[in-house]
């Protein structure tokens, strides 16, 4: 299998929840990135093959949505927040990349 050609929505799912969940579980923030940036390699290849736009697009949206879960946790919860951004994320994906696989 093409690394291009995997499915890339539940990597971002894989990334956001599972960086959070480790990175709560161990204390270790900078574990959590780790889990992040790896789930976003493997997305990469998918996603350039769409075009540069496109995973430029995705991957700052994949980011963004971590750092946009912080302020929105505040209002709905910790797991809801991270729910909700992991959603979006995977369905930019699936839209911008998956669905035409």
């Amino acid at each position: 299998m093409k690394l291009s050609s995997i499915p890339t929505a539940p990597l971002t799912v894989v990334g956001l929840v599972g960086g959070f969940l480790l990175a709560n579980r161990t204390g270790n923030r900078p574990l959590g990135g780790v889990v992040m940036a790896a789930a976003n390699a493997a997305a990469l290849p998918a996603w350039t093959s769409r075009g540069p736009a496109t995973a430029t697009g995705l991957s700052a949206l994949y980011w963004g949505a971590m750092g946009a879960s912080h302020p929105l946790a505040k209002k709905i919860g910790v797991w809801p927040s991270v729910a909700t951004v992991a959603a979006v994320s995977a369905g930019a994906a699936w839209a911008a990349s998956d669905r035409r696989s």
